[in-house]
């Protein structure tokens, strides 16, 4: 088994690793060695959200190598605006990125937006590449979000003319309040955690990313594979938080409903940030769906 070295003056001993896709460069968090033959798990964050969400999930999974990568905009990636940023956007730069990383055997684990952004490649833009399926608490059909979530009344948030008009002070407050509001137990989304998912947009620049992401999540974009899930021949996991209000249970349900070889687990106790509420739970449950693939 050999290391995959995608830039050189990454060191052998570095967790990250970097990827040229499209005009930009994508980073990820790398763990073991690659084998471009062998099976690799892809992780693919929410929004608001990066790579660093999956920390919590990493020391659990050890049967494959890991890349969690920061999406388009997000985390170490590149940061352009404009740019495509809605799912199909974000599913070609990753089928770029990870064709040309030469990998054989995915097995692609998608929360949230990234999701969404799972079931394009899965069906789509990487079929013949994908070994496996983990969607958690994801959008689905023409379901692209909460309409008070991530920030309230979204549909206003989509106006164009908007950023122009928000500070990013306001941004921030809108964040820090109505983000707690997506887990089961909101007072423990505080403090560096909630910094975590705060403080990257807190800029000129980064409130322009947010806004743009915001807009881009059209409903027909998602929409555009429904029809092709009932296609899919890969083993499929469907994870859901009990006490999601936001992503309601219904859609995991539709899911696993529609994709053949596929199913559901729900995670007591755990609201739509599943990441954040239950780790270890998520963990166990793709680690076992890891054993079996």
């Amino acid at each position: 088994m050999t290391e995959l070295v995608v830039k050189p003056q990454n060191s052998p001993d570095s967790p990250r690793g970097r990827v040229h896709t499209i005009h930009y460069e994508l980073s990820y968090i790398k763990q073991g060695m690659i084998d471009p033959a062998q099976p690799v798990v892809v992780l693919l964050h929410g929004f608001p959200g990066a790579a660093t969400q999956w920390q919590p999930v990493l020391p659990t999974l050890t049967k494959y190598p890991v890349l969690a990568f920061d999406m388009l905009g997000f985390g170490e990636s590149d940061k352009p605006w404009p740019a495509d940023v809605s799912v199909w956007g974000h599913a070609d730069a990753l089928n770029l990125a990870l064709r040309d990383m030469g990998l054989q055997q995915i097995i692609l684990v998608g929360y949230d937006l990234g999701g969404g952004v799972a079931q394009i490649l899965a069906t789509r833009l990487l079929p013949e590449l994908v070994r496996g399926l983990v969607l958690i608490s994801t959008p689905a059909y023409q379901n692209s979000y909460n309409p008070n979530w991530p920030l309230p009344d979204m549909e206003k948030q989509q106006d164009p003319e908007l950023p122009m008009h928000t500070p990013v002070a306001q941004l921030a407050d809108q964040l820090r309040q109505t983000l707690p509001q997506a887990s089961a137990n909101p007072s423990s989304i505080s403090g560096a955690t909630l910094d975590a998912l705060v403080n990257p947009w807190l800029s000129d620049l980064g409130k322009e990313l947010f806004y743009q992401q915001i807009r881009k999540l059209v409903p027909y974009y998602l929409n555009a594979v429904a029809s092709d899930l009932d296609h899919l021949t890969c083993p499929t996991l469907i994870v859901w938080g009990e006490k999601d209000t936001l992503y309601p249970q219904q859609w995991g349900v539709r899911l696993n409903r529609n994709i053949p070889n596929s199913q559901m687990q729900v995670v007591r106790g755990a609201g739509h940030l599943i990441l954040n509420d239950a780790p270890d739970a998520v963990a166990r449950l793709v680690a076992d769906f890891l054993a079996h693939v």
